[in-house]
Formats: C-alpha cells, sequence, structure tokens
C-alpha cells in the first residue's frame, strides 16, 4: 500500500509539473508572439531596469524601444476594485507600439462582453503619443485638444481606467527615460566651454569627474560561482588579491576634465572634430584583462563595454573609437589600456544625467558557450561645469496628478444634467404626491413619461442600470481597501445611488424599483400596455405570493456568501439579473442570456413585474436598510382592509395586505393607491365623506331657498 501510495504522489507531482510547465511555456510563447507585432525590427531584449521598471528592446545591439507593465507603474483600480494589468510597447519616441491585456477581474467582461472586445479597444492606442491628450470618448463632443478613442459599451469604467493606465503609466517611462519632460522632447544639459579650472589627477578623482572602477582577480572569480564558469580561468591560491583591471572613465568634453586629461593640443583637435550633439569619453586601464578585447574586428562592436545612460543601453563601433596619445594630467597613474570613444547625436546622450559603464567579463566553458558577468561604474559630471535648463510647465504631470474621476465628470457633463433634471422631477412628484394625486390624468402622463426615459436614456442612453454586483463590490471593498474614488469613476451610477440612499431613508426601496430601475420600466410599460389590451392577468394567492417574497432574499444571501470567498464568482452568478442583457448590451448577446430576459418580459404581461417581486436580488438588497425610512408618506383610512379591499384588489403588485397595511418592503411606490385614497367616487370613505357634503350643500340649499321665499313675501306683502 505504501509503494502504491508513493507511485500515486509521484505521478500526481509529474502532471502537476508538466501543467505548470506547458502554462509557463504557454506565457512565454505569448510575449514571444506578441514582441514581434509590436517591435518588428527587434531581435532581442536586454536586461529590465529598475528605475522606471521596463524592459529594453533590441535591434542589434542597439534600444530601439522597451516594453512594461501598467500595474508596474500606473496601477489604478477599476470597478472590480482591482487595476487591468497590460503590457505596452513605447518606441524611444514615445509613440504606442502596441498594447495587450494581461489580467483582469471585471465582472462586465467575466460574462457578457467577450474578450476580443477589450483587444479592439487598447489596440486604439497603437500610434498615439505620450505627448497627446488621449481620452476615451463618453459624450458624442469632440474635446478640444484631446485625441479621442471609443468607448466599449456596457463597460465605461473598465475602458476609462485601462486608456488612464496606458498613457499614465507611458508617460512616467518616458519621463523616467528622458523622452518627455513637460509637453515636448527632454532637453539636455550643456557643457560650460567658458568654464576652465587646472586640476591634478586626484583632484578630478575626489570630485566624481573621473570614474574609478577596481577588480581583483578573486572578486571576479565570486562572480562566477554557481555558473558553468565557476572555477575557469580561476586566479591560483593565494593570488586572489591581484589587480583584475584597473578601469577609469571620464566625460571629455567638459574643458576642466578633458584639457587637464588630454593637453591643450589633443583636446582640441577632438572637440573639432566632434559634431553637434556628440559626447567624448575616456576609457582607460591597467590590468590583465583588456575593456577592448583581442577578438574585435573591423565592422565590430568593441562587445565588453556598454554605457547606461537616460534608460538607454549604447555600445561602441570600430567608427567611434580615437587614440589616446597620453594622459597629461598631473598624477596620473601609469594606464597602457587608453582609447576615446564617441557617443553619437542620436544617442541623445545628456551629461546632466548620471550614467554608467559596465564592463563584461567573458569566461568560455566550452566550444560555443559562454558565460558572462557584468560589473559598473557611475559617473556624474559635477553640476558647476554644465548648464542645468529648468524643467518646462508639465501640462502633461499636472493631468496625471488630477484624480482620474475629475476628467470622467468632465466628459459627462451633459449626462449629469439631464440625469440631474430628471431627478429633479422624480423628486418633485414625491414631495407633492397627494396634490398629484388628487390629478390621476396628470400624475399617470407624468409617471409611464418618466418610465420611457428611465428606460431610454437612464438604461440604453446612459447604462445606468443598477445591480446587485454594486452591493457586492461596496460590501467587498468595506472589507478590502475601501476607496472613494473608484465608486466616484462613474458619475451616473454614484449620483443614482447617491440619490437612491437618499431615498432609501425618506420613502424607502419603492422609489427606485418603481421609478428609477429601466428593467423594472421595461415590465411596467408591458404590463401597462398588456392591461390596455386586456390580456388576462395570473395573480397568486396572498398567501403563496408573500411566502414567495422569501426567494429573493435568499437569492441575495447566496450571492453574499459567494462573494466572500471569491468576487469575481458570485459576478458570474449575479446573472440571475437580466440587467446586464436587456440594458446594458441591448440584448446583443447569446441567445441564452436573450432568452431569459425576454422570457421574463413576457411573463410581465401576464403577472406584473414577476422578476421584480419574486427574483431580483438588488430589490431585496435595497430592501433590508430602506426598514430604517423615517416617514410614512402613504396614506391610509381606518377603514382599509377592514372592510375595504379595494386598494389591495388594485395592488398589481400585492404589496397590500388582506388588512389594509402597506408592505414598505414591497411596494414600488406607484401612487395608485394614493389615487383611490383620495378618490371620492372609489374609496368608500371619501364618498362617505363626498355624499356628506353634498347632503350638506342640498340642505344649505334648501335653507337658502326656502329664505329667498320668505324674503320675496315679505317684500310683496309690504309694497
Amino acid at each position: 500500500m505504501t509503494t502504491l501510495v508513493r507511485i500515486w504522489w509521484v505521478t500526481l507531482g509529474l502532471l502537476l509539473a508538466a501543467v505548470l510547465s506547458m502554462t509557463a511555456l504557454s506565457a512565454t510563447a505569448r510575449a514571444a508572439e506578441w514582441l514581434p507585432m509590436v517591435f518588428p525590427d527587434a531581435d532581442a531584449v536586454g536586461e529590465p531596469l529598475e528605475a522606471p521598471p521596463a524592459v529594453p528592446v533590441l535591434r542589434d545591439g542597439e534600444t530601439v524601444g522597451y516594453v512594461f507593465e501598467t500595474n508596474d507603474i500606473a496601477p489604478i483600480p477599476a470597478y472590480s476594485g482591482h487595476p487591468v494589468n497590460m503590457r505596452v510597447g513605447m518606441d524611444l519616441e514615445g509613440r504606442i507600439t502596441g498594447v495587450e491585456v494581461l489580467e483582469h477581474s471585471e465582472p462586465i467582461m467575466l460574462v457578457g462582453i467577450p474578450e476580443t472586445v477589450l483587444d479592439d479597444f487598447v489596440g486604439q492606442y497603437a500610434g498615439k503619443s505620450v505627448r497627446q491628450k488621449v481620452r476615451v470618448g463618453l459624450s458624442r463632443q469632440q474635446r478640444e485638444g484631446y485625441e479621442q478613442v471609443d468607448a466599449v459599451s456596457g463597460a465605461t469604467v473598465t475602458v476609462v481606467v485601462m486608456g488612464e493606465g496606458i498613457m499614465r503609466s507611458a508617460r512616467r517611462v518616458a519621463r523616467e527615460l528622458g523622452i518627455l519632460v513637460g509637453g515636448g522632447p527632454a532637453e539636455a544639459a550643456t557643457v560650460r566651454d567658458e568654464l576652465f579650472e587646472e586640476a591634478s589627477w586626484e583632484a578630478l578623482l575626489e570630485e566624481g569627474a573621473i570614474g574609478h572602477l577596481h577588480l581583483t582577480r578573486g572578486e571576479v572569480d565570486e562572480a562566477f560561482v554557481g555558473t558553468d564558469a565557476e572555477g575557469v580561468e580561476a586566479a591560483p591560491e593565494g593570488r586572489e588579491g591581484e589587480t583584475f583591471i584597473d578601469l577609469y572613465v571620464a566625460h571629455l568634453n567638459v574643458p576642466t576634465v578633458g584639457r587637464n586629461l588630454l593637453g591643450e593640443r589633443q583636446f582640441e583637435q577632438l572637440m573639432a572634430e566632434l559634431g553637434e550633439g556628440e559626447h567624448a569619453l575616456a576609457i582607460m586601464a591597467d590590468g590583465r584583462y583588456s575593456f577592448k578585447g583581442s577578438g574585435f574586428v573591423r565592422g565590430g562592436i568593441y562587445d565588453r563595454i556598454m554605457i547606461h545612460h537616460g534608460g538607454r543601453t549604447d555600445q561602441f563601433h570600430d567608427a567611434d573609437m580615437r587614440r589616446l596619445w597620453g594622459i597629461e594630467a598631473e598624477g596620473a597613474p601609469r594606464l597602457p589600456e587608453r582609447d576615446i570613444f564617441i557617443l553619437r547625436e542620436e544617442t541623445r546622450f545628456d551629461p546632466g544625467q548620471a550614467w554608467e559603464l559596465e564592463l563584461l567579463v567573458r569566461r568560455q566553458v566550452g566550444a560555443l558557450d559562454t558565460e558572462f558577468a557584468g560589473f559598473s561604474t557611475e559617473v556624474k559630471v559635477p553640476e558647476r561645469f554644465l548648464e542645468i535648463p529648468e524643467p518646462p510647465a508639465d501640462a502633461l504631470l499636472e493631468e496625471d496628478a488630477q484624480p482620474l474621476w475629475v476628467s470622467v465628470w468632465e466628459d459627462r457633463v451633459m449626462h449629469i444634467v439631464v440625469l440631474g433634471a430628471g431627478l429633479g422631477v422624480l423628486t418633485f412628484i414625491l414631495l407633492f404626491q397627494d396634490w398629484l394625486a388628487r390629478r390621476p390624468r396628470l400624475l399617470h402622463t407624468l409617471r409611464y413619461t418618466f418610465l420611457v426615459y428611465t428606460v431610454v436614456f437612464i438604461g440604453w442612453y446612459a447604462l445606468a442600470q443598477l445591480s446587485v454586483v454594486n452591493i457586492l463590490t461596496f460590501a467587498n471593498a468595506l472589507f478590502t481597501d475601501f476607496q472613494w474614488s473608484t465608486f466616484l469613476m462613474d458619475p451616473m451610477m454614484f449620483i443614482l445611488w447617491s440619490f437612491v440612499a437618499v431615498t432609501l431613508l425618506l420613502w424607502g426601496r419603492g422609489v427606485y424599483c418603481g421609478w428609477l430601475c429601466p428593467f423594472g420600466a421595461m415590465q411596467e410599460l408591458i404590463s401597462a400596455v398588456s392591461l390596455r389590451l386586456k390580456v388576462p392577468q395570473f395573480e397568486l394567492p396572498f398567501a403563496v405570493h408573500e411566502r414567495l417574497w422569501a426567494l429573493k432574499y435568499i437569492i441575495l444571501l447566496g450571492l453574499f456568501a459567494v462573494s466572500l470567498q471569491s468576487l469575481g464568482q458570485a459576478e458570474v452568478y449575479a446573472e440571475v439579473e437580466p440587467f446586464k442583457t436587456a440594458v446594458l448590451l441591448k440584448f446583443q448577446r447569446e441567445w441564452g442570456f436573450v432568452l431569459y430576459a425576454v422570457l421574463l418580459l413576457v411573463i410581465s404581461a401576464f403577472n406584473h413585474k414577476f422578476y421584480c417581486r419574486y427574483v431580483c436580488p438588488l430589490g431585496a438588497g435595497l430592501a433590508i436598510p430602506a426598514r430604517i425610512r423615517l416617514f410614512d408618506w402613504l396614506r391610509r383610512h381606518k377603514e382599509c382592509g377592514k372592510p375595504c379591499q379595494i386598494c389591495a384588489h388594485e395592488c398589481h403588485i400585492q404589496a397590500i395586505h388582506p388588512d389594509g397595511r402597506i408592505n414598505p418592503n414591497e411596494c414600488h411606490y406607484c401612487l395608485d393607491c394614493q389615487i383611490t385614497y383620495h378618490d371620492d367616487r372609489k374609496c368608500p370613505p371619501m364618498v362617505v365623506q363626498r355624499k356628506k357634503r353634498e347632503k350638506a350643500t342640498r340642505l344649505s340649499s334648501k335653507v337658502a331657498e326656502s329664505r329667498r321665499i320668505a324674503a320675496t313675501e315679505v317684500s310683496a306683502d309690504g309694497s
């Protein structure tokens, strides 16, 4: 048995290792396939940079661009509360060459919108420059000074965050690499040609104008420990402290450095030879290792030395080298290997930034295999030798510093105004409901007009359909890292939720469910047409109906329980709501989802708002906090329910109990019962009051008539 168990565990381990290796190979293959698409001429990638966290892309050993991930640089939480991670390619001019979506946990994308839509969206950023102001097109008007890309219907918050993540991370990388400063290209520091001071070798070394790298044989041997080259060409025992190389490097364009090292004549000849934007470096060394190497051939590259500057790496060709005939500085050591190397204009070398010389030590471990170890020294030209320009005002930097939700609200001003006007009308209706209830024709006109507005504008146009997913996301944020900025990302949803929160306290859940829910409004309008056409209605007995109320609360609790374990999984199960299909995606979806949504709408033609009454977890979620509402605005007579049942029979939502009580947890605030309450032709107590008034009016009329007759008779007798 023990042997069988061991065989089982070994087999399981091998299978797991195979799956993991296949996954890794798949990811590597995907990256390898993606790179040629965004950098067609690239043939290799360089060593990853630490600041910024980007990977150089090389062609013939020269950097042609960079690849980076947005989560490493500008992780902006999206609708789910987590950022969307994307891989971005950018060339040396600050142009985006391509974008690839790597990972996301957005609910709208998990079920509903295909992944290809995201690929198409990010594809719009190819060719965009970090110097452009790029915005996702939320409004139909083009904002002046902005480059607009098309949004994705139904995923507004997601794509806005993705677009901002692409541009913000690209700008930050471009700034740190010197590609972008302010609104235009980086302005490099310039050398002060008029400043010259006599200085010795030691003085230049102490001031940092000369970089120094000293390696012993033992230090180099340690760098190869753990590699295939460990022990190859190692120092004999006792000789680990011997010098491997003693290397110095200096920027010769600075007169105090170049004139002191080269002497007057050699310095003038060199400066005359240099073109505009070119810089000369002196590399000098002594020791057993050559920084040039013996394998160099004409037309080749000096592969043992590299210059790292401004986020890029450059190597020297044979045409970039000049002989350094002698070192004239006082106190200079004997350095038999010494040469001058030219950094050409296209390298955009900035003497105002620190730069590094990296020396690669090579060891042969086989006929074709080689191991390398790199050693660096940093050089920073003293600022007193330079003219360093003031950085220009950075409009793009200010834009990045501005919270993202602010720009989103600016883009949707018209949406906000129209929604605000609609909510203002609804507030008027709620505050003056008694006055309107006495004018049923006006109230019905306002109500059905508002329901059309809810379906067309709030639902299909503004895509502001609330969902139980919003409640789960909010609850999840409270348990994790709550950020208001996440909820401010969609102004329509934020304003609507704020209004709903106020109305829950004042009127209860019915204001949203009866007036502001697009899918609920669809059912209401279908039901109204059905009643006009005298379509048969099927109502459940009140005892059964009352027990079915609990179903939506059970669904809500189930979704909440799943969300505690996995919000993403709960968002998938939240498809019990047809809102995404009927409202956000306008029925443009797989047939199963469309069939489900259409079936619910068809049922509403025979049973008023069946889904809202028995299934909707959002309605259940709103009913729970609505229990603390502050006022009871719906008027009742003491006769309601005992014996009068008119309102209970006319309530299509069946929110009125047989005893006359209105259940505020189920009421959709249609105000039909209030119209009946004030109707002195239908409501028995009001009918009685009307008859009393009419009787009193008749009696008053008779008394007045009697008095008039008596007065007439008296007048006749007197005459």
